[in-house]
Formats: structure tokens, sequence, C-alpha cells
């Protein structure tokens, strides 16, 4: 999380490293975060020291924090299912925004598109999940097929088997 590695490697360093990670430039980082553009030129560069009004405007931006949405990352047809819909977690509701994938590397590309995107948490398959996490600084939690549809995943195959 860039707001917490502030802390463990100073401003300057995070802010280059998530500007990297999230693959932004410092021109994109300016015009949403409504900075001069010369002003990140001069705190990268270690020329300017950031005001706290700055620092605010920047981790607002890379950590947007009102988006409100948790990603699920699955193939569309479960995903019609479960998208646009609202979920009550404590004291807030998030909406359920879904990102199709069919391969593993759609899969993170969906996961890093999801956290960029603003959201809270990311809801995946397991085999996904832990590479998932490593790519993404927003909590992962995986998709635990109920016996149900276990049970009718090998009947739909015997079905098959047996033609």
């Amino acid at each position: 999380m860039f707001s917490k590695r502030i802390f463990e490697v100073g401003f300057k360093i995070a802010l280059e490293e998530e500007l990297f990670r999230k693959g932004v430039s410092i021109k994109e980082l300016a015009d949403n975060a409504g900075i001069p553009a010369a002003t990140i030129y001069k705190i990268t560069s270690g020329e300017r020291d950031p005001r706290f009004s700055t620092v605010q405007a920047i981790v607002n931006t890379l950590e947007p924090h009102e988006s409100g949405f948790i990603a699920v990352i699955a193939a569309k047809f479960l995903l019609d299912e479960v998208e646009s819909k609202k979920i009550d977690i404590g004291k807030k509701t998030y909406r359920i925004k879904g990102f199709p994938a069919y391969t593993m590397e759609e899969c993170i590309v969906s996961g890093v598109r999801a956290e960029k995107e603003g959201a809270c948490g990311i809801v995946c398959a397991p085999i996904l999940a832990s590479m998932i996490e490593k790519v993404v600084d927003v909590p992962v939690a995986i998709i635990k097929p109920d016996t149900k549809t276990i049970t009718d995943a090998l009947f739909s195959l015997k079905n098959r088997i047996d033609y």
C-alpha cells in the first residue's frame, strides 16, 4: 500500500515505486491529482519536499477510497449472476463489479485493473488468489465452491463420458 510505504522508504522513493508499479506517468498523476507536473518532477528529483496538501492529493489519487466496489474475477457466465448487485458488509454497502477473464494472464491483468479502478477487495478462484495477492495491495478472497456445485459438475462430466 502506497501510503504505508511512504513511512518505510520516504515519499520520493515510494512515489517512484508506485508510479512504476501502476504504470502511471508523472503527467497522468499530475492531471488526475490536480497538481502541476513540475511540482511532481521536483519531488521525484529530490529538489523539493512536498507540502502536506500535495501528499494528500497524490495519495488520494493513487489510493482511491471512494469507489467502494468489490471486484469479482471469473468467467463471464458466472459474473452475469452477481455483477451490478450490492452487498452489505458491516455498516457499508459495496457494489460488485465483474472482471471477466478466461486465461491466467487475463486474470492477473484483471486484478491489476480492478485495483487501479479503485476496488476495495478482489474475489477470485483459489488457484489465482496467491498470484493476484502478489501484484495488488487490496485484500483478496477466494471463491470456494459448495458440494452441490462440485457434484453438479461431476454429473455433467459423467453424462459427457457416458454418451
